[in-house]
């Protein structure tokens, strides 16, 4: 097990360090950091005071080792549009976008999880049809059009959920059932197969040569094995729907993670932005280990893997 850990923990580590070298060049490739700070009505000395101001006129190599060994002790540096440090904003507004993701992915699982039993149980049938069908135009619905949608009918006409802000729980209904729908067709399918195959399994025919109860058989016994690939697969959609969230963020006015992503490219403050996307890939590394974990528990024979 703890070789298992290890080769986990140096492939997480190896993935952290890409991304935030990407996280860097991409944002100097977008164009002199310089001339984004000072403005476009700024004249060439301003251009050169804020470049030495910055730093930005050291040489890139100096520039990456330096924010890099920093944001490994947590020290993100500075914003230059909030003018404070991007680990607070950051702070600030992540419990918004994990609230959010964990909402999306609790909806997606209550949904899916059944759906993805009942269609394995009713293979072949209008039922099982049906849902396939349901969950192929899930995955092709735009999510931004899919939230107008819900807030025009729940919010505008009905008044049932304010379309807006984080006042209250009831604010994450709508976003998190626009992150839910994304990743219900994935986890239906895949609940789906794996419970058909598991089904068609030896020990499933033994369970019931020995009259153990249909409900037992399901979730006891079948569920769990075929629960192993959804439990990576419902890391790595939380994953996506943290990482994707600055769209639904936007669309329902949440100031969390998303939409200081947003702010920050709008005005080229790339301190905040290759923080973030640092963070979030970080973040999203995290959950993929543990969804390595809970599968290891699950089925001892991936251990060895």
């Amino acid at each position: 097990m703890l070789r298992f850990l290890a080769r986990r923990l140096i492939v997480a580590l190896l993935v952290v360090a890409t991304v935030m070298t990407l996280a860097f060049i991409l944002t100097r490739l977008s164009g002199d950091l310089a001339v984004s700070i000072a403005g476009p009505s700024a004249t060439q000395a301003d251009v050169d005071a804020v470049r030495k101001a910055y730093g930005l006129d050291r040489p890139l190599l100096i520039q990456f080792f330096d924010w890099a060994g920093r944001a490994v002790t947590g020290d993100l540096g500075e914003s230059y549009f909030f003018k404070t440090r991007v680990a607070t904003l950051i702070g600030e507004r992540m419990p918004v976008t994990l609230t959010l993701g964990l909402t999306g992915l609790v909806i997606a699982l209550a949904v899916s999880l059944p759906l993805g039993i009942l269609a394995a149980v009713r293979e072949n049938t209008a039922f099982d049809r049906i849902v396939q069908v349901v969950a192929l135009l899930g995955q092709a619905m735009p999510s931004f059009w899919l939230g107008l949608l819900l807030m025009i009918l729940f919010g505008l006409k009905l008044g049932w959920l304010p379309i807006s802000g984080t006042d209250s729980w009831e604010s994450y209904i709508m976003p998190g059932v626009v992150l839910a729908f994304s990743a219900i067709p994935a986890l239906t399918r895949l609940t789906r197969a794996g419970m058909i195959q598991a089904m068609g399994s030896d020990y499933i025919r033994t369970a019931r040569a020995k009259g153990l109860s249909r409900a037992s058989i399901l979730l006891k016994h079948a569920l769990r094995n075929a629960a192993i690939p959804v439990v990576a697969i419902a890391a790595v959609q939380l994953g996506f729907m943290l990482g994707g969230s600055i769209v639904i963020e936007q669309v329902f006015a949440l100031h969390g993670v998303g939409f200081l992503a947003w702010e920050s490219i709008a005005k080229n403050d790339f301190p905040v932005v290759q923080s973030v996307v640092l963070v979030l890939a970080a973040i999203y590394v995290l959950l993929t280990m543990l969804a390595d974990l809970m599968n290891a528990v699950l089925d001892p024979r991936l251990r060895g893997a």
